[in-house]
């Protein structure tokens, strides 16, 4: 593979997680089905995620010096991912859909990842302003997928680097420094990329709800 191929590459990997969903939340409906049938309401499970990534947001915040505290961070991200699959499915298949519902689910998204993701600028070695440009354009992003519905459109989800690609970066990110990777240039790097495909993701959002809203 040459060097003009791997930009592709990783773009095609971004744009493919987002595709995976549907699998995804199939292996999970049986789990769903038996969590609607005890009273858990869609609410509930969207609250209780963002309460999660409080909690371990708050942990590495404050013992950010202890790197191995950084492995709790990917389980917790694919526990998150299955809990916003569970909590948007209880709101379709099982009459929980709200508006209040989905206001909230927005909301949450948005507090639940910067909560879990601004600790990473107090980490010692880490640009803390890469990051906080980080968290700024993934707040931007999700406003802008968010701007199609309000204009007459639909919900945006256009990539690259949407939630579930930025959610895998600071996964990987952490299992590197909680095994002891150093930080360095090559972080600076990854950030670097990242804030370059959210102006991208940005763009796309924009420009696929104009090109929605023009072709009614």
């Amino acid at each position: 593979m040459g060097r003009r191929d791997v930009p592709a590459t990783i773009l095609t990997y971004m744009n493919s997680l987002y595709q995976l969903k549907p699998t995804f939340q199939n292996k999970l409906r049986p789990l769903v089905n038996r969590i609607a049938s005890i009273g858990v309401t869609a609410n509930q499970v969207t609250i209780f995620a963002t309460i999660l990534s409080t909690l371990v947001g708050i942990a590495i915040t404050l013992w950010n010096e202890y790197h191995w505290l950084l492995l709790i961070v990917p389980p917790v991200m694919l526990i998150r991912m299955a809990l916003n699959a569970i909590d948007g499915m209880l709101a379709r298949e099982h009459g929980m859909k709200s508006i209040f519902g989905g206001i909230l689910n927005e909301l949450t998204d948005v507090i639940s990842d910067a909560v879990l993701y601004l600790p990473f600028a107090v980490i010692p070695h880490i640009s803390s302003y890469l990051v906080v440009v980080v968290v700024i354009l993934s707040i931007i992003s999700e406003m802008a997928g968010v701007l199609g519905v309000v204009a007459g459109g639909s919900r945006r989800y256009d990539g690259p680097m949407g939630k579930s690609d930025r959610a895998f970066i600071f996964a990987l990110i952490s299992l590197l420094l909680g095994f002891g990777i150093v930080p360095g240039i090559w972080l600076d790097i990854i950030f670097t990329l990242t804030i370059a495909l959210l102006a991208g993701n940005i763009f796309n959002r924009v420009r696929n709800t104009l090109i929605e809203l023009e072709n009614r």
